[in-house]
């Protein structure tokens, strides 16, 4: 049996909180930190390392007006543990708050208004597997692609696109390089196109344009890879 996925817990709401405690320890996770607010969660982490940080986005706070923002915690872990990966469980459905969720260092989207308990432990599940989970019950059906986005994914090659693909499943070049059955210096060049023709920075910014195309994997159909940086 493998090692528990060690949890963190951001969620302002008393009894909800108490209730994903109960959830994911019942499914043999340990919780490490669970808080109402992001200085709460990092004292009760103190030195120790997560798997993945189950992050609300809006934290009232009850003894004052102040709402304070949850991607505090992933951007702050993003840089004090970089192997923390993080899930957004969120009642926000907008197309705006999805993107900046990701910009900010997360790898997966739920919205807590429809999703189930065995959906919700199961996501945690492929999150601590290295996946990305981009619901595409969150982007609208009619909603049209800009030529910023779908311009520059037309011009891709059939190779291309398969690198693109993987590398927004999470996957690193070493990984893309054995499903391929290319190598680690094809990969590089791959990426490196990718990054020239759809203009981005990072891998995040890539994975983020085949969201905005409608074209990411499934959640039930992406790979298991570790995301690479």
């Amino acid at each position: 049996m493998g090692e528990r996925i060690r949890l963190g817990i951001l969620e302002d709401q008393q009894v909800f909180r108490e209730s994903l405690v109960a959830l994911f320890e019942g499914a043999g996770m340990q919780v490490v930190a669970a808080g109402a607010n992001v200085e709460e969660v990092l004292a009760q982490l103190g030195t120790e390392s997560l798997d993945v940080v189950v992050v609300d986005l809006r934290l009232e706070r009850p003894d004052s007006w102040a709402v304070d923002n949850g991607l505090r915690l992933v951007e702050i872990l993003r840089e004090r543990s970089p192997n923390t990966r993080a899930l957004v469980l969120s009642a926000h459905r907008e197309v705006a708050v999805l993107e900046r969720c990701f910009q900010a260092g997360s790898v997966g989207y739920l919205c807590k208004l429809n999703v189930s308990s065995a959906r919700l432990i199961s996501a945690v599940e492929q999150i601590s597997r290295g996946e990305w989970l981009v619901p595409p019950e969150l982007v609208s059906p009619g909603r049209p692609t800009s030529a910023e986005y779908a311009s520059p994914l037309e011009r891709l090659t059939q190779r291309e696109r398969e690198v693109l693909t993987m590398v927004a499943s999470g996957a690193d070049n070493l990984q893309i390089s054995a499903r391929l059955g290319i190598t680690e210096r094809t990969v590089k060049a791959h990426v490196s196109n990718l990054y020239r023709k759809l203009e981005v920075q990072n891998r995040v910014e890539m994975a983020m344009v085949m969201y905005q195309s409608n074209r990411i994997l499934p959640e039930t159909d992406a790979p298991h890879p570790q995301a690479g940086g």
